[in-house]
C-alpha cells in the first residue's frame, strides 16, 4: 500500500484515470501568475510574452517570484513519479508526469492558455532517472552557447531526454514513449520561436530584445 505523504490516501486504491486527472490537475495549477500576483500585484500575463513560465515570471515580478515559480513548476512533474513509487500503480508514473506536462501547458484554470512544460519536463526527468539530466543539460548548454537561441536550447533538452531515456531503458519503454510524445507537443507549444529563427527575428540570449518584439503567449 502506498500512502501520499500530503494526505492519508491509500494511492494503489485510487482508479488509474483518477490519478491521471489529478497529475494533471496539478499540473494546471499557474504557481507563476498565483506568486506574481500575491508578491507584486502583477499578472505576467499582460507583461512581456505574457507567458505564465518562470521566465517571464521574472521578468513580471523579479528574480526571488520567479525562481520559485520556477521551482514549484519542477515540483508538479517530480511529485507525481515520487508518490507513485514503489506502489502497485507505479507504472502509472510516466502517463501521469505526462498529464502534470499537458496541465502545465494547457491549463483548465486558465483557459488551456499555460507555459510551456520544459520545468515540468525538467521535474519529471529527475524523479524517473536523474542521470539523464546529463543528457538534457549537456544538449541545453551546447546549443545555447553554439546559437544563444533560449527556445532552440530548451528543444534540444527535450529531445535529449527522450534519445536518453530509449538508450538508457529502451525505445519500447512508456517513460521513453510518452516522452516523444511530450517532445511533439513541446516543439509545437516553441513554434512561435522557430518560425522567428527561420525568420531572422529571434532575440538571442544576453542580448536585449527590441522594443516592437511580441510572443503570443500560447506560442
Amino acid at each position: 500500500m502506498t500512502l501520499s505523504p500530503l494526505a492519508l490516501i491509500d494511492l494503489d486504491a485510487v482508479p488509474a484515470w483518477a490519478l491521471v486527472l489529478a497529475s494533471y490537475l496539478l499540473g494546471a495549477i499557474p504557481f507563476g501568475l498565483i506568486l506574481s500576483q500575491a508578491f507584486k500585484g502583477v499578472d505576467p500575463r499582460t507583461v512581456g510574452s505574457g507567458n505564465i513560465g518562470a521566465t517571464n515570471t521574472i521578468r513580471a515580478a523579479g528574480r526571488t517570484v520567479g525562481l520559485t515559480s520556477f521551482a514549484l513548476d519542477v515540483f508538479k512533474g517530480a511529485a507525481v513519479v515520487v508518490l507513485l513509487r514503489d506502489g502497485a500503480q507505479e507504472y502509472l508514473g510516466p502517463y501521469c508526469f505526462g498529464a502534470a506536462v499537458v496541465g502545465h501547458c494547457y491549463p483548465v484554470y486558465l483557459g488551456f492558455i499555460g507555459g510551456k512544460g520544459v520545468a515540468t519536463m525538467v521535474g519529471g526527468i529527475l524523479a524517473i532517472d536523474p542521470m539523464m539530466l546529463v543528457y538534457g543539460v549537456g544538449a541545453w548548454l551546447l546549443v545555447l552557447l553554439t546559437t544563444r537561441f533560449v527556445g532552440l536550447a530548451s528543444l534540444a533538452m527535450v529531445a535529449a531526454f527522450a534519445v536518453g531515456s530509449g538508450i538508457r531503458h529502451g525505445f519500447d519503454q512508456s517513460a521513453t514513449l510518452v516522452q516523444f510524445g511530450l517532445l511533439l507537443m513541446i516543439v509545437w507549444r516553441h513554434r512561435g520561436n522557430l518560425r522567428r529563427i527561420l525568420e531572422g527575428s529571434e532575440p538571442r540570449a544576453f542580448e536585449p530584445k527590441p522594443a516592437d518584439f511580441h510572443e503570443a503567449p500560447n506560442e
